[in-house]
């Protein structure tokens, strides 16, 4: 056989086995948010949350770990109560329009003066963002403050 066949053949393989139609895991849309505290002790220092609006879950991360203004945040979650969900679950509609178009990951100070700083992560439509957010108002744009009163009620009501 020439060597041209050969490929062709494997080509033609790899086409087909490429053109499965198998069903494409594709990630669930949620929100992740909390608080954290640098200069802190105990298990309130750092709490995070995801929402999962379409499974109408909320889960508590128990890693508590101080998170990160270069890389997505990366817990081990575990499910809450229904009660607590619909506590929370609607945050997402208070997010700001204009937070997605935001350049920067950290928005003001977090945690610059030990007073705290609050983490959220969107997933939506295919889309991965997320931000630090300082925790005074004073060094955050307008429009955050409503947003950050909600985020803050949202923590409070989880604990």
């Amino acid at each position: 056989m020439k060597p041209i066949f050969i490929l062709a053949q494997v080509l033609s393989l790899l086409l087909l086995i490429g053109c499965s139609r198998e069903e494409v895991d594709v990630p669930q849309e949620y929100i992740m948010f909390g608080h954290f505290y640098g200069e802190c002790f105990g298990e309130r220092c750092v709490e995070m949350y995801k929402l999962i609006p379409g499974e109408g879950q909320l889960q508590e991360d128990l890693r508590d770990a101080y998170p990160d203004h270069t890389a997505w945040y990366e817990g081990a979650f575990v499910p809450l109560s229904d009660s607590l969900y619909q506590q929370v679950k609607d945050l997402p509609a208070s997010i700001p329009a204009q937070l997605y178009q935001e350049r920067d990951r950290v928005i003001g100070q977090p945690d610059a003066g030990d007073w705290g700083g609050y983490y959220l992560e969107v997933n939506q439509n295919g889309k991965r963002q997320f931000w630090l957010i300082d925790k005074p108002k004073a060094n955050l744009p307008a429009y955050l403050h409503a947003f950050v009163d909600a985020l803050e009620g949202s923590i409070q009501k989880l604990k």
